[in-house]
């Protein structure tokens, strides 16, 4: 690697930690703690679900307008917004109970969630212009950090919460966010890059196969999303563990998320066939899961810890194997179908994955956490799994067409190779 990459690499794994530490922490203690704030179930989904509206919005916007504002900028304020966010949010807990508590909660996530959309969108950019051919291994490689995030926020979340109170974790992880911008502010290299005027978010939308990938991106975020929401509240009721245990429980999830990253991201690039197959066979993976994972009532099985880990597990690799594929075949499709290479496609690209990952995360703890207030955690999570099962029977029927396309074209040129009046007989005419 030539050292612009080595830098902008390092610049990318920081990013991806140190947000994601900031991210998970909530999931072991935050909704108990709301919840002796007085806030409903449904309530504590919508605090975790606006995150990822607004970064939905954030990332369209800001994936459009990513080459005037400039890709380091982006990355760089996005890191300060977000970090100083966090740490405000650790202060909420000194404001009355009720409507004051919730609206605070709403205000800081909202403006953290611009910040994190600002660094998200534009790290995803820069990794596809600095390594066009290997996007899929580099994103896989960034991932194991995004994994150690995930593994290391909820027990330190949980640990810091009953070791300190609540204020701690979210000081530290906000310290923690904010080391990052003088470090991504002196190694990240500048962009240079043209606007272009013909490529638009409308015209990305239009292609069947992007909106197919778009809908598997969706069903992995909202199930992801789900979890940071429900699980902790099920564990501690069902499973009677601590806000620390709870912790140690979601790293079933993360570790075989961010160890399987770089293998998948590797198979990727190097067999791009595949990669329809991967989205396959990993949501089938993911949606039969998550069916397990309460389990549903309909199979009649109590609810265990050890069944819970070892489905958890699955859900981790299930949705890293699907996950991976998803950004390099987005932009393959995007080339493919007359985008032209430069930082301007890769705005766009990456700014509509992120917007449809956070339309699954703001789906997945929203109708997640209202289900599970009117029914329970076993049924939420078995609409999880319906949800990803149907993203492979879309994935699987465009494979079929594409196959079936094939076919008919392979058979139309052999057709056209072969002679109107065979010699054996010249009476007959044959027309296909």
């Amino acid at each position: 690697m030539s050292r612009q990459q080595i830098l902008t690499l390092i610049a990318m794994a920081s990013i991806n930690f140190s947000s994601m530490i900031c991210y998970s922490i909530l999931g072991p203690f935050f909704p108990n703690e709301a919840k002796k704030k007085g806030v409903s179930q449904a309530m504590i989904g919508l605090i975790f679900g606006i995150y990822a509206l607004c970064t939905l919005v954030g990332s369209l916007i800001l994936g459009k307008y990513i080459v005037q504002i400039g890709a380091k900028f982006m990355i760089v304020a996005g890191l300060f917004v977000s970090s100083g966010c966090t740490v405000l949010f650790g202060f909420l807990d000194q404001v009355s109970d009720g409507t004051v508590f919730i609206v605070l909660c709403f205000i800081t996530r909202c403006i953290n969630a611009i910040g994190f959309s600002a660094a998200v969108t534009s790290s995803f950019a820069v990794s596809g212009k600095v390594f066009p051919d290997n996007i899929a291994t580099v994103l896989g490689f960034m991932e194991i950090f995004t994994g150690l995030g995930l593994i290391l926020g909820p027990p330190l979340g949980g640990w810091l919460y009953q070791s300190f109170g609540y204020e701690i974790p979210f000081v530290f992880t906000g310290c923690l966010l904010f080391a990052t911008v003088p470090l991504n502010l002196w190694i990240l290299p500048s962009f240079d890059a043209v606007p272009s005027s013909q490529n638009s978010f409308l015209r990305l939308c239009t292609r069947i196969k992007i909106l197919l990938i778009c809908f598997v991106v969706f069903t992995l975020s909202s199930g992801l999303g789900f979890l940071d929401a429900t699980l902790s509240i099920f564990a501690i009721e069902k499973l009677n563990l601590s806000a620390g245990s709870v912790g140690l429980l979601m790293i079933g999830l993360s570790l075989p998320y961010g160890a399987a990253s770089p293998i998948f991201g590797v198979i990727s690039d190097k067999y791009p066939s595949i990669r329809k197959w991967m989205m396959v066979v990993g949501g089938m993976a993911t949606a039969v899961s998550f069916c397990f994972l309460g389990p549903l009532p309909v199979f009649h099985i109590r609810s265990q810890l050890w069944l819970t880990v070892l489905m958890l597990i699955v859900v981790g690799f299930s949705l890293c194997m699907s996950c991976i594929p998803t950004f390099a075949e987005m932009i393959a499709c995007a080339h493919e179908n007359g985008f032209e290479e430069g930082m301007s496609t890769l705005g766009l690209v990456s700014g509509l994955f992120s917007a449809v990952w956070s339309a699954g995360m703001f789906f997945g703890p929203t109708i997640g956490g209202y289900i599970t207030q009117a029914l329970n955690f076993e049924w939420s999570a078995g609409v999880q799994g319906a949800l990803a099962f149907l993203a492979v029977r879309k994935i699987n029927f465009q494979i079929k067409a594409s196959q079936k396309a094939s076919r008919t074209d392979v058979s139309s040129s052999q057709g056209e190779k072969s002679p109107l009046l065979p010699k054996t007989d010249h009476l007959r005419v044959d027309i296909s």
